[in-house]
């Protein structure tokens, strides 16, 4: 095994730590549903995580990497992440009360996998940046590993900003920051799924 660990982690850091759909998701899905909640976005994005390592390590991502293909992709992710920032923007408009009400929790774990499997970022990330690192074979096992320490940086940093976010709920009026993580997780959804469309 010849994958480099260590040269990955710079790599991986910013684009792990920095917002995106899953992280808009998580902090929804943490004020909506609690701990439940926030499991579930999280373990959807963990299997979007792993999905892509495993495409990526039989070779299947790079057939589909084909511009025509990779543009019907990219359109069929761009609606999928507006459809989830209306949703969330429609949620946070509505909201008339708070509680930690799991029934009410918009995020479900098919939900946050699809949203890392057709995040045109993510397939991107994977193609270009992860098979960089993965060694001269680029085994599945490889991928698996670099896919694994992808999964542990996420998850420690949105459980930290989640449990932030579940602290601050005790400080300031929850339904105000139930509509403000809502509304402003939404524009942000749709402003990443423009981006990724235009770019």
């Amino acid at each position: 095994m010849d994958i480099n660990i260590i040269g990955f982690l710079p790599a991986l850091l910013p684009v792990a730590l920095s917002p995106g759909a899953s992280f808009t998701l998580a902090i929804n899905s943490a004020l909506a549903g609690g701990r439940r909640g926030l499991c579930s976005t999280l373990l959807g994005t963990t299997l979007g995580i792993y999905t892509h390592a495993v495409l990526i390590g039989l070779g299947i991502t790079a057939l589909i990497s084909s511009p025509e293909f990779f543009n019907i992709l990219k359109i069929a992710g761009t609606a999928y992440l507006l459809w989830l920032g209306i949703q969330l923007i429609r949620s946070g408009l509505s909201a008339h009360t708070f509680s930690f009400d799991h029934a009410a929790n918009p995020v479900t774990l098919k939900k946050a996998w699809l949203a890392n499997v057709l995040n045109p970022k993510a397939i991107l990330f994977y193609l270009t940046v992860v098979s960089q690192f993965a060694g001269r074979q680029g085994n599945i096992s490889d991928y698996l590993v670099l896919a694994s320490l992808h999964v542990v940086v996420m998850v420690a940093w949105l459980l930290l900003v989640s449990r932030a976010l579940i602290f601050s709920v005790r400080k300031i009026d929850p339904l105000m920051l139930k509509k403000f993580v809502n509304i402003t997780g939404g524009l942000l959804l749709i402003a990443f799924s423009l981006k990724a469309l235009l770019s």
